[in-house]
């Protein structure tokens, strides 16, 4: 005969049966908690405006709230890093261009963007302004082309550090028209400056925000830039897709997302979408121009699919041109 099952044994039964049935409840009623977004970057960047600006729109929908934590260093892996290890639940990163890109340049880097991350969808992009001092004789692309042939290993190209979205530029720039540049890096756009303003660099590929003030006083002048479409801000300024360099195609850009598993579906399902609605804003737009960032709306499946293609086109790249950290 069968033995009666005992008392500890009805009641482990009895919480497996609770620990299911709550299962479904957590998932609809996520988040329960207060939601932290994780900034790879210091405060005041592009990533970390952006972050705020959601912040501030998501909580109300969320009905918790929403906290920026700036965790800068290591070109982003620190804060990026960190966010892969969190598994509390309530944890999301603003990544970027360098968490695809730092792979492929640093063995120790612990993460895998696609094992470690659920994508919920993209936020902004933003273009870079190739420019020369206004000093240079240079007027336009096939002009520098020109002088750059021309003249074999004279061209510098400033940029914000060894392995950024800006050196990547320039070296993309170099594989497409055979011409040869020495890149020259500096810690972040505001040590180049200086040197780029009084011709001591040839170019730079940088971000408007940057460039706009010296662009508008005839500091700097914009040869092209590196968007889709041509830009409002710059009149006149073609794309370097137009010249005939759509693999110049390089954007800045921010996404949302969070550590593996950590969220159950229906809670990354309704970040989607309140991400989305967010995005389309009126408050985002203009918040948004402000930091002279477009908002871009895309679904997770459609943003993992990004997040995949950029880093095997940046790690080709950084392959082909022998890219190294110092």
């Amino acid at each position: 005969m069968t033995a009666l099952p005992t008392r500890r044994h009805l009641l482990a039964l009895a919480a497996a049966a609770l620990a299911a049935t709550a299962l479904p409840a957590a998932a609809d009623t996520w988040p329960s908690k207060t939601v932290r977004i994780i900034v790879p970057f210091a405060p005041g960047g592009g990533a970390d405006s952006s972050a705020r600006v959601l912040a501030d729109l998501l909580a109300p929908q969320l009905g918790q709230s929403v906290i920026v934590e700036n965790r800068p260093g290591a070109g982003s892996a620190i804060g990026v890093t960190a966010a892969a290890q969190s598994k509390d639940g309530h944890t999301l990163l603003m990544g970027s261009n360098s968490m695809v890109i730092n792979p492929s340049l640093n063995p120790s880097i612990s993460y895998d963007v696609a094992r470690d991350f659920d994508a919920v969808g993209m936020v902004s992009a933003q273009p870079l302004v190739l420019v020369v001092p206004a000093s240079s004789p240079v007027r336009s692309v096939a002009d520098l082309v020109a002088q750059g042939k021309a003249k074999p290993g004279q061209l510098t190209a400033g940029n914000s550090g060894n392995g950024t979205l800006a050196h990547l530029a320039s070296e993309i720039f170099a594989g497409e028209t055979g011409v040869s540049l020495t890149p020259v890096p500096y810690k972040g756009e505001s040590a180049l400056m200086p040197d780029l303003l009084g011709a001591l660099v040839s170019l730079g590929f940088l971000n408007l925000p940057s460039v706009a003030p010296h662009i508008k006083a005839g500091k700097l002048r914009a040869l092209a830039v590196s968007s889709p479409q041509p830009m409002a801000d710059l009149p006149g300024v073609p794309t370097l897709r137009s010249l005939g360099y759509p693999s110049l195609e390089v954007q800045g850009w921010a996404a949302l997302l969070a550590p593996k598993g950590t969220i159950p579906e229906a809670g990354l399902n309704r970040l989607e979408t309140l991400l989305a609605q967010a995005l389309a804003s009126d408050t985002v737009k203009t918040r948004f121009a402000a930091l002279n960032v477009a908002p871009v709306i895309q679904n997770r499946q459609a943003t993992a699919q990004f997040l995949k293609t950029e880093g095997a086109r940046y790690a080709a790249v950084i392959k082909a041109r022998g890219i190294k950290l110092d």
